[in-house]
C-alpha cells in the first residue's frame, strides 16, 4: 500500500472514532458547538474514504484510454471535498441560528470538555502525520486532507473555549456565537481547496519562477537560437512541459537530439522530487510568426 493510501486509511479510521464520540456527547449535551464538530467529523470520514478511492485511481499507470494517466482525479477530489466542507459549514451555521432562536440549554459540559480535549490531541497528531506524507509524496489529495484536519484543530480549540466559557458564565449565547464562527471559518477554509482543484483541472501553468528557470535553460544552449510555444501544467507530482526549440539549421538530427536530452536533464534538476514529462519539438528555423497556433497562444 502506498503512503498516500495508507494516510487516507488512517484519517478515515480517526474520523470514524471521533464521529462516534462527538455525536454521543453532542446529542446528549445539546451543545451546538460539539454537535457542529461531530457533523464535521462525519464529513471528514466520508471525504477520507473518497480520497482513498481517488488516490487508488490516480496511481494507475497511463493506458490507451487515459494517455496522460488519471492524475487529475486528485484535483477533482479536492473540488468535491471543498464543496462538501462548504455545505457542512452552511449546515452548522443553520444549527447555530436555530439554537439562538429556540434558546436550547447545553448539558454535560464537563464530559464534553474531556471529549473535546481528547479529540484535539488526536486531531493534532493526525495533522502532523498527514503533513509529513503530503511533503513526501506531493499528493494534492493528502495536502487537502491535511488542510481539512488543520481546520478541525482550530474548530476543536474553539469548541473547547465555548464549553469553558458557557461552564463559567452560563451564557448559552457564547456557544451560539462560537458555533457560528466555526461554521464561517469552515466555509472560508474550503475556498482554497476548490480553487486549487479547479486550477489544476483547467491546466494552469506552473509558477512564474519555474517557467523562468526553464526558459533560462533553453537559452543557455549555444545551438538553440530561440524558443516558443512553451506550455506547462502540473498534476499531482507530475509537471508537463511542451516547447518548440529553434535550432541552428545546419545542426544534425543526432546533435539536436543530444542537446534536447541534455536540456531535459537540466529541467528535471529544477525539482528532483517531481516527475517531469517533457516534450520538445525541434524547429530548423523560427516559424512562430507564421504559425496560427502561435498567434492564438501569443
Amino acid at each position: 500500500m502506498s503512503p498516500q493510501r495508507k494516510a487516507t486509511v488512517v484519517s478515515s479510521t480517526v474520523a470514524a472514532i471521533l464521529t462516534l464520540i462527538k455525536l454521543v456527547v453532542g446529542i446528549a449535551s445539546g451543545s451546538v458547538a460539539v454537535l457542529a464538530s461531530a457533523v464535521d467529523s462525519i464529513l471528514d470520514m466520508f471525504v477520507s474514504l473518497f480520497n482513498y478511492f481517488a488516490i487508488s485511481n490516480a496511481e494507475k499507470p497511463a493506458d490507451k484510454y487515459f494517455n496522460y494517466g488519471r492524475g487529475k482525479i486528485e484535483a477533482l477530489a479536492s473540488v468535491i471535498e471543498g464543496t462538501i466542507i462548504t455545505l457542512s459549514g452552511l449546515f452548522l451555521l443553520y444549527q447555530a441560528i436555530e439554537k439562538a432562536i429556540t434558546g436550547e440549554v447545553s448539558k454535560y459540559l464537563e464530559e464534553s470538555l474531556v471529549v473535546m480535549l481528547i479529540s484535539l490531541i488526536i486531531t493534532i497528531s493526525l495533522v502532523v502525520y498527514l503533513n509529513y506524507v503530503s511533503k513526501k509524496t506531493h499528493s494534492m489529495v493528502i495536502k487537502a486532507d491535511a488542510l481539512h484536519y488543520k481546520t478541525d484543530v482550530y474548530t476543536n480549540i474553539a469548541v473547547l473555549a465555548s464549553l469553558i466559557l458557557v461552564n463559567l458564565t452560563g451564557y448559552e449565547i457564547v456557544d451560539v456565537f462560537i458555533g457560528g464562527a466555526i461554521s464561517l471559518y469552515i466555509i472560508y477554509s474550503a475556498y482554497e481547496l476548490i480553487q486549487n482543484g479547479v486550477l489544476v483541472l483547467l491546466d494552469k501553468a506552473v509558477d512564474e519562477d519555474t517557467v523562468k528557470q526553464i526558459e533560462k535553460i533553453f537559452l543557455a544552449e549555444e545551438r538553440v537560437n530561440n524558443q516558443h510555444l512553451l506550455k506547462t501544467r502540473e498534476v499531482g507530482n507530475k509537471i508537463f512541459v511542451e516547447v518548440h526549440l529553434v535550432f541552428d539549421c545546419l545542426i544534425t538530427l543526432m546533435e539536436a537530439h543530444k542537446i534536447s536530452d541534455r536540456i531535459e536533464n537540466k529541467i528535471r534538476k529544477i525539482n528532483k522530487e517531481k516527475n517531469w514529462i517533457i516534450n520538445i519539438h525541434m524547429d530548423p528555423y523560427d516559424d512562430f510568426e507564421s504559425n496560427d497556433e502561435g498567434h492564438l497562444v501569443n
